[in-house]
């Protein structure tokens, strides 16, 4: 029987969600756990100091240190996310997830499944949940937009208006209403313009490695061919919107 030892903090305040994890892994792996809670601060410091490390959980294997949860996640060997790592995660879970509502709208609107008003809707889905990751800590996304905007390095408030602006579209695009389209699409093909001129030379010209605030200021997405896919995006369906107004 393979065999693991935890030191992990449970504190009547506080439980450390990296130690569950940790039993839980082990658990999976079809490990007998020996399960340590450490109930109090000196409990804690007295593993620390026991084992000359600074944090817990502590995993032990067969008698052998192992370490905490990322290390443990090694030992297994999955894939460990490095602090500041570039990630597409949350662009994939967004766009995944507003593509899925999108097909499910479509489907219970019309009993088809997929139509061109279904690319609206994910269009018009998608821009709604990006502003709102924007919204959530609009200094964070605009200390992270003012790196690479153009109009917003000269003109600063533009940053505080750019996830206002996103919102209003997706949202207008629902409306259905013509001159809440006309004004939704200029202002689309207005912000997505400038955003996507400002990522192509940030990326291609200037060949600068940053992290994109499309997600919000506190997100490691990069900046680079998904960002100005984005951009293109949103001056298209503004394009195909004036077009089927006028």
């Amino acid at each position: 029987m393979k065999t693991a030892t935890v030191y992990r903090m449970v504190k009547p305040n506080h439980v450390c969600p990296f130690g569950l994890k940790a039993l839980d892994l082990l658990e999976r792996n079809g490990y007998q756990i020996e399960d340590k809670p450490l109930t109090n601060d000196a409990e804690t410091q007295a593993i620390k100091d026991k084992f000359n490390v600074s944090t817990t959980p502590q995993v032990f294997i067969d008698g052998e240190r192992v370490g905490g949860y990322d290390d443990l996640q090694a030992f297994f060997g999955k894939d460990v996310a490095k602090e500041g790592e570039f990630s597409y995660t949350p662009v994939i879970a967004i766009f995944a997830t507003t593509a899925l509502a999108s097909l499910s709208l479509t489907w219970g609107m019309s009993g088809t499944l997929f139509t061109i008003q279904t690319i609206i809707w994910f269009i018009a889905l998608s821009m709604i949940v990006l502003a709102i990751q924007k919204l959530q800590d609009l200094e964070s996304f605009t200390n992270q937009f003012l790196g690479y905007d153009l109009l917003a390095r000269k003109v600063v408030r533009y940053a505080y208006v750019y996830p206002f602006a996103e919102a209003f579209v997706g949202i207008a695009m629902f409306a259905n209403v013509a001159w809440l389209s006309i004004l939704a699409a200029i202002v689309a093909i207005f912000i997505g313009g400038i955003n996507g001129i400002s990522v192509f030379k940030a990326v291609y010209i200037d060949k600068r490695e940053l992290k994109c605030a499309c997600v919000g200021g506190n997100s490691n997405v990069p900046l680079g061919f998904v960002s100005l896919t984005e951009n293109i995006m949103m001056v298209g369906m503004g394009i195909y919107m004036l077009i089927r107004v006028l």
